[in-house]
């Protein structure tokens, strides 16, 4: 097919109202009772589900000198610096029906028709620094490496992002569906981590965070500084800002800005939750006892710290996301 007869991408259309009826009381009558009756296998039955459905990215796929590649772990300010590198890419001069209308995600399958596919060019053609950003959750083996695009990570706070696993995954998907705090904690600290092993993605993109075309940040210190992580992200990018520019990049990407625009970046959710408003949420750092005992974070630092010992990872886990204990010391 040639490029001119090329059918345009569409996002699928939202679920009818009968067909989101019925799968309510197929999924509360059906699979509510088995969930109860299987408590203890369905949080990491649920957990790889969600891993084979988002780990398609492309192999063949190279990245070329007008890519960037948001590779944040799942709930780790993905959204969040998506929203500032597109913004850097159209110079703060972009609106969108939806962010996934500009930005590629190559983990979903195509057929779900929720993201612009990869080799649809209008949105590169459209950005006048003729950057394309993408975006993908998975560890740097699973994503194509190129010397000529470039790899911004997001590293979080483990357990910041399993509250905000919990709440999304919930609203987004599971609705009632959801296994218990306790449930979920048991598979996040397992070898069935939905989406992969967090200490595997953060160690496969700390051991090249030297090169020139990866940009390493966590999500504590751009909380901290938002002006100064736009001006990184802009750096790191190729593109100089005017000053007005930079301006409308930072306004773009505040906190409540984004809230304002929430549905621009909520996903379909499956017909028995509620997705709207989930993507933004509080977008806090530290705030994990909201959910969490002191004992359970304890546990989530302890797993982690150790699981980036034993793969000989020396990111330094403890400056970085302050511990339970070390807070406990402290006051």
């Amino acid at each position: 097919m040639s490029a001119k007869s090329k059918k345009p991408w569409q996002r699928r259309r939202p679920t009818p109202a009968w067909v989101r009826y019925i799968s309510i009381a197929i999924a509360y009558g059906v699979f509510l009772p088995l969930t109860k009756l299987f408590a203890r296998g369905w949080p990491r039955y649920l957990s790889r589900m969600l891993t084979r459905f988002l780990s398609l990215f492309p192999k063949d796929y190279v990245p070329t000198a007008h890519d960037v590649l948001i590779c944040s772990y799942f709930k780790s300010g993905t959204n969040w610096t998506m929203q500032m590198a597109v913004q850097v890419a159209f110079r703060g001069r972009v609106e969108f029906a939806h962010i996934h209308d500009l930005v590629p995600w190559p983990d979903m399958s195509p057929r779900a028709q929720f993201a612009v596919p990869l080799d649809d060019d209008e949105a590169r053609l459209a950005a006048p620094t003729g950057l394309l950003v993408i975006k993908t959750h998975l560890a740097l083996g699973a994503v194509p490496y190129s010397a000529d695009g470039r790899y911004i990570c997001v590293v979080r706070d483990p357990k910041d992002v399993f509250v905000s696993s919990y709440h999304f995954t919930r609203s987004m998907t599971m609705g009632r569906l959801m296994p218990s705090v306790e449930g979920w904690l048991d598979a996040y600290l397992s070898p069935d981590t939905a989406l992969g092993s967090w200490a595997e993605h953060l160690a496969s993109y700390w051991r090249v965070r030297d090169r020139a075309n990866v940009l390493f940040l966590t999500y504590e210190s751009m909380r901290g500084d938002l002006p100064g992580t736009v001006d990184k992200i802009a750096v790191f990018m190729g593109v100089a800002l005017t000053a007005e520019e930079r301006a409308a990049v930072i306004e773009h990407s505040t906190f409540n800005h984004m809230k304002e625009i929430g549905h621009k970046f909520d996903a379909p959710g499956a017909p028995w939750a509620s997705a709207q408003g989930a993507m933004m949420r509080r977008g806090e750092r530290g705030a994990s006892s909201e959910l969490l005992s002191a004992e359970q974070q304890r546990r989530i630092d302890d797993y982690w710290r150790a699981e980036l010992v034993r793969i000989g990872c020396d990111f330094p886990y403890d400056a970085a996301f302050a511990t339970t204990a070390a807070r406990a010391a402290a006051a």
